[in-house]
């Protein structure tokens, strides 16, 4: 009789870090049934939009997302390596090898964070045909607002399905993904769909104690139960403890849900600015930002003030080429939000945004930029 190794379904299978844009990133327990399940929830005939490999048909994925973080490992590769698709590995990101890739091959679905959608809509070199093959975009990892999700669609196709999913490296990751069967009666642009199989999600005011429920469209902290949650964090007890509530992970993320049951994240809670006991979420005037003409990129932060508490101050990146004026910007954004959104904190023009290697923004080091020289 062969030998075969038992595995604890509970013991320990992988040990990835958080991203750390809000603080040191912590060791995360994730035990074989968290990712098993995770993989089963994902492919859940509601929710799977991999097609599993045949004799004639193959889908072909570029990778660049590093596999050591939870969406690279358990989406990029896991997920699409049980239904036989064809994964094309980089390296690193760069312009010229990211673009020969999806040039020179039938690339069917991407699997991506905003910052990457961001560069394929706005670099004149990668056109539109190089697209031909494709059928899906799916990006995480960070919010995609309505507008760069159009603008994408405007540049490649409105055919192509753009696709948001929400998680966690705490929930393996997959929370929340747009469902195949779409049936609503409201706009969804810029959702991250529904809860996957075998997931309750409840929104709360995190200063409530009680933790009771908000209701439609009531933004809130949002909250997670489900099998793909954690076991907890390496050797760290307390924040192990302060993370769950009841039984329920607190992801820090806050958000809303409306009348179909359709989640949208605004920002982490960690990340809103306070103004003036207002909450302002910086990645919507990021959004408003991006959609000036001559801007590549954008992040907001928020800086100390005498009478306000905080207000928000935003980074800009120039296109290659052009030049952006800060009170244009500060202009431009005024007559999008209320007052207390406006950018009273100034804005600074630089070379890039500091970022992590999934994509998302790092404030935590912007913010020290700014404590150290002001700008």
């Amino acid at each position: 009789m062969p030998d075969f190794h038992y595995t604890d379904p509970d013991s320990l299978a992988f040990l990835p870090y958080s991203s750390g844009t809000t603080g040191l990133p912590k060791g995360v327990q994730l035990i074989h049934r968290n990712i098993v399940a995770n993989l089963c929830q994902s492919s859940h005939p509601s929710s799977n939009l991999i097609e599993t490999a045949t004799d004639s048909y193959q889908e072909v994925i570029p990778v660049v997302l590093p596999m050591f973080h939870i969406y690279g490992f358990s989406v990029c590769m896991m997920y699409t390596g049980t239904n036989g698709s064809k994964l094309i590995t980089l390296p690193k990101f760069t312009p010229e090898l990211y673009i020969s890739v999806i040039k020179n091959n039938p690339v069917t679905s991407a699997f991506v964070a905003p910052p990457l959608v961001l560069f394929l809509t706005h670099h004149s070199d990668v056109k539109p045909e190089y697209f031909k093959h494709l059928r899906r975009v799916v990006s995480g990892a960070a919010p995609l607002g309505q507008l760069d999700e159009d603008k994408f669609k405007e540049k490649f196709g409105s055919h192509i399905q753009v696709k948001q999913g929400y998680g966690l490296t705490e929930t393996s990751p997959v929370v929340c993904f747009f469902p195949n069967e779409i049936k609503t009666k409201t706009n969804i642009g810029g959702s991250v769909g529904k809860p996957i199989p075998a997931t309750i999600l409840k929104v709360i005011n995190p200063n409530d104690p009680k933790a009771t429920p908000l209701g439609v469209n009531e933004t809130g902290e949002i909250l997670v139960k489900g099998p793909q949650v954690m076991k907890g964090y390496h050797n760290r007890p307390e924040e192990t403890a302060n993370v769950f509530l009841d039984g329920w992970l607190r992801t820090g993320d806050i958000g809303y849900y409306n009348e179909d049951g359709f989640v949208f994240i605004s920002d982490r809670l960690k990340e809103l600015i306070k103004v003036k006991g207002y909450q302002v979420p910086p990645a919507e005037l990021e959004e408003i930002i991006r959609d000036i003409p001559e801007v590549e990129d954008a992040a907001v932060i928020g800086i100390p003030h005498p009478t306000d508490g905080e207000v928000p101050r935003a980074y800009v990146v120039p296109k290659k080429g052009k030049t952006v004026d800060p009170e244009a910007v500060k202009s431009y954004v005024a007559g999008k939000v209320a007052k207390y959104k406006q950018l009273k904190g100034g804005v600074s023009v630089v070379g890039e945004i500091p970022k992590n290697p999934t994509g998302k923004i790092l404030r935590r080091k912007l913010k020290t930029i700014w404590e150290d020289t002001g700008c």
